[in-house]
């Protein structure tokens, strides 16, 4: 018989931490901490592989799976000397989701459930404490008619206000058990209301109906955003922990909170976290009431923290914080309960954090012992460090301060107020930065988070949901901003006396925690000693060379600074849309004859070769890849009729000339036109003056400094072994010139892009006159797939929704036809020549998961954006130690 349900606690635990693959992160750890010892209310938990049947079977659940649930019940109420559904001394449980990955927020829980109009009479005779009672039970009633029934939250909370209205009251905490009945026979009423059915009595039903909603709300929208943010595969499944209740709720000496072993945002050892007295779990992460600070030394004036006002209980979390780090050798995110001056522990699981802080840790624990410096290479997500690579607020910057609230996310990002996730979504699909606003977020802003540049929330803490969401995505965010009023009615927030209306421009520093308006001005980030320690460990163990993609003097400084090791991709063309440059690109287009072109080319020279000159002293030595000129020539050209006749007047020709003459170079479909070595081949003075250009830049800078740059000339969108033989007998028969005039020979190389699939089939061929090879991806992509890159966008999210690919192909690269070509042309290239240099300059060069591909693959190098250069360099190590890769010739 299969086994569906294990148990844990009470000195009987059937799974462990390795187990989350079966019992998710959560049912495994709480399964671990009771085995090590730890305080864990008993429980049991039903595996992902009932998600997985559910699904498989027309939401139908495995026949052996109630009796298994009612078993694993039956012990709990022998742990506990209680009983489910008993109206005397009501055993009253949880019901919690758990995947095998954390997924914040992202999922249903209940509590308190096996509360009825019967035994809530019975849990208030067992505690001596009827408003505890009746408080739980109107939470329960909220929670599972939320999550279980899909009344919407907000009902139950208009139902809350007018009770505290009418009492004269503003929290929670100020309501009698007379006040919570109120709201219980009110929240009951309006249930039935809403949805034509009493809320159910019987604890049997409400346990079952709460199991479905948790499997159900694993295929929810909110989950399905979040799961294809992060990668995480529909078909894992989530478990369902159900687990006997502790109550903070209980009175002054009750208290629930949540916390990590080291800060989330900063990665400082010191204990970190919130908590409430008198509160369920829930209350710390909503935001409905401010938290309070864990150690004393993190309290402001007024506040009370735990340290002082439950010293026992503090002291043995601190305890439960040591022993959990030194056993999951890692940062923890623990969830805890004090009832009645004991604490209990309801969850760990490895901390979300931001990247500052996912280095400082791995980088401390490294130091510390806890692991070793290959382990803290693995534990730093390789994208993440883009959060540590962009511009902060410049101290410097004049700026008008708003309003101040927690700083929950750091970074810092400026953009037009919203008020709403979809409005968000939309605005920012048309390339606008937003700052998305919000009383507190929920898991229904998830897509709104994602899109918006920055968010601000009026209510919750330093562990909230927009707090822990934002963090994982690397927004900054302003969490619990007091101090600030919205109004989604008028589309304002307002505070200290000022009013900012939809659409304004407001600034978030997630650091500082501050709220300015307007604009406030950036400055480049400073990156901490901890990253160069991090960087210095990746480089030593990784295989694959990083260059960047670079054709100015700023991106080739960025590049430098960040660690490239040369420049895999120097896209000429974009030199020539300089406005000192452009009239000499347009005219040479213009000439119908070679002597024009040659005329016009002649004044482009010295202009590309003081481009390469800078290229070359930046690189100092360092290879630079050169990609000749690559796009349809009527790209240069003007569209409006007004540009055509301003360009004709300069060029000293009339509108109709030029007009024609665009008509004449225009293409249907000039991806796949009259570009790249056609042009070449067609216009061979183009090259010529190019090839020229970088020649005499290279012995320039060579009898500058000394040190001679190694040019790597890089011939595109070759189909043929002849396109490669005529175009670089072009490129040499000028070297050969250049090196005539100057006395001084340096050495170079000529090579091409492979960036169509007839290339790669015939890479043998072509190998035969090539030094080097580049695949350019984003164009072997799209003649892969038959794709445009640049209108797929508006479908490829489908596909991707619908499981028809993985992943956007663009993205990430495709393994299985794109990787196939590539690794087609690596063998057969190879295969001619053993030294053939690989390398690879689409957008993937950036992309970890395109470059554990490259690493398998066997290539030598990747080329990616000045930015993305940390992340390649981290991704590259991390493939290097995964251990897979074929690096033979």
């Amino acid at each position: 018989m299969s086994k569906w349900v294990y148990s844990f606690g009470a000195g009987h635990n059937e799974g462990k931490a390795e187990m989350r693959n079966l019992l998710g992160g959560k049912g495994a750890n709480l399964a671990e901490m009771a085995s090590i010892g730890l305080p864990v209310p008993p429980g049991f938990t039903i595996t992902t592989e009932v998600c997985t049947y559910y699904y498989d079977n027309g939401k139908q659940y495995p026949p052996e799976l109630k009796d298994q649930v009612a078993a694993a019940l039956a012990r709990i109420e022998e742990a506990v000397g209680v009983r489910f559904g008993d109206y005397k001394k009501p055993l009253l449980v949880s019901v919690r989701s758990g995947a095998r990955v954390s997924m914040p927020g992202m999922m249903d829980t209940v509590l308190n459930l096996g509360l009825n109009d019967e035994t809530v009479d019975g849990l208030a005779a067992a505690s001596g404490d009827s408003r505890f009672a009746w408080d739980s039970y109107r939470r329960f009633i909220q929670m599972f008619g939320s999550v279980v029934l899909g009344v919407d939250h907000h009902r139950f909370e208009e139902i809350i206000e007018e009770v505290k209205i009418s009492r004269d009251v503003h929290e929670d905490t100020q309501l009698t058990a007379e006040d919570w009945k109120t709201v219980v026979t009110g929240y009951k009423e309006m249930v039935a209301q809403v949805t034509g059915q009493p809320f159910p009595q019987d604890p049997e039903a409400q346990l079952w109906a709460a199991i479905g909603a948790v499997f159900g709300s694993w295929m929810n929208a909110r989950a399905n955003t979040y799961r294809r943010l992060h990668d995480i595969p529909a078909s894992w499944g989530t478990a369902v922990n159900v687990q006997a209740m502790v109550f903070g709720n209980m009175g002054e000496d009750c208290a629930t909170g949540v916390c990590f072993t080291r800060d989330p945002s900063t990665g400082e050892n010191i204990f970190y976290g919130e908590y409430l007295i008198n509160a369920q779990g829930e209350d710390v992460v909503a935001g409905i009431r401010t938290p309070q600070p864990m150690a004393q030394l993190k309290a402001k004036p007024g506040e009370r923290s735990m340290e002082v006002a439950m010293p026992k209980a503090y002291e043995e979390l601190v305890a439960v914080r040591a022993r959990l780090e030194q056993h999951y050798t890692d940062m923890q995110d623990i969830e805890f309960t004090v009832q009645q001056n004991k604490l209990y522990m309801l969850q760990t699981r490895n901390g979300k954090r931001t990247a500052a802080a996912s280095l400082k840790i791995a980088v401390d624990m490294a130091r510390e012992g806890l692991i070793d410096q290959t382990e803290a290479i693995k534990r730093v997500n390789p994208s993440a460090l883009d959060q540590l690579l962009h511009p902060t607020l410049d101290p410097k910057a004049p700026r008008k301060l708003l309003a101040k609230g927690l700083p929950a996310s750091p970074g810092a990002a400026s953009g037009a107020v919203v008020f709403s996730a979809d409005e968000a979504e939309a605005r920012a699909a048309k390339g606008e930065a937003v700052i998305l606003v919000r009383i507190e977020t929920s898991p229904e802003d998830i897509h709104g988070m994602h899109a918006a540049r920055g968010i601000l929330t009026t209510r919750g803490g330093m562990t909230s949901h927009a707090a822990v969401v934002a963090r994982g995505m690397g927004r900054p965010c302003v969490a619990g901003a007091g101090g600030v009023t919205v109004d989604y009615s008028s589309q304002m927030l307002m505070a200290g006396g000022q009013t900012i209306r939809g659409g304004e421009t407001i600034t978030l520093d997630g650091a500082t925690g501050e709220i300015f308006i307007g604009s406030v001005a950036m400055v480049e980030p400073q990156l901490s000693g901890d990253f160069a320690t991090l960087m210095e460990w990746a480089d030593g163990v990784r295989r694959l060379k990083v260059r960047a993609n670079a054709e100015t003097p700023l991106d080739a400084d960025t590049a430098r600074k960040f660690g490239a090791e040369g420049i895999g991709l120097c896209r000429t063309e974009h030199m020539f849309f300089d406005p000192q440059r452009i009239g000499a690109v347009r005219q040479m287009i213009m000439s119908e004859t070679e002597g024009g072109r040659r005329e016009a080319l002649s004044r482009l020279l010295p202009f590309q070769r003081a481009d390469f000159i800078e290229l070359f002293r930046i690189m100092a030595g360092l290879p630079v890849t050169i990609r000749l000129l690559d796009p349809p020539l009527h790209e240069f050209l003007p569209h409006s009729e007004a540009e055509i006749a301003e360009v004709a007047a300069s060029l000293g020709t009339d509108p109709v000339t030029m007009q024609r003459r665009a008509a004449d170079l225009s293409e249907a479909n000039p991806m796949l036109g009259h570009r790249g070595c056609r042009l070449g081949i067609s216009y061979p003075e183009i090259y010529e003056m190019q090839a020229r250009a970088i020649f005499e830049a290279a012995v320039a800078t060579a009898k500058e400094t000394g040190a001679a740059p190694v040019p790597e000339i890089m011939i595109p969108l070759v189909a043929t072994r002849r396109e490669l033989e005529i175009t670089r007998a072009q490129v040499d028969k000028v070297a050969k010139e250049v090196f005539a005039e100057s006395g001084q020979t340096i050495e170079y190389y000529v090579g091409t892009m492979i960036e169509l699939p007839r290339a790669a089939l015939t890479a043998d061929r072509i190998a035969e006159v090539a030094d080097f090879f580049s695949f350019g991806t984003n164009d072997l992509t799209q003649t892969t797939f038959g794709l445009s890159r640049d209108d797929a966008g508006k479908f490829l999210p489908l596909y991707v929704e619908k499981g028809i690919l993985p992943k956007d192909p663009f993205v990430s690269i495709d393994p299985e036809g794109v990787g196939a070509l590539v690794r087609i042309a690596k063998e057969k290239g190879r295969g001619v020549k053993s030294d053939l240099k690989l390398g690879i300059c689409g957008e993937h060069g950036g992309d970890p998961a395109s470059i554990q591909f490259c690493e398998e693959a066997g290539l030598d190098y990747v080329s990616c954006s000045p930015y993305r250069v940390p992340v390649a360099r981290l991704a590259a190590a991390q493939a290097a130690l995964s251990g897979g890769g074929d690096r033979t010739a």
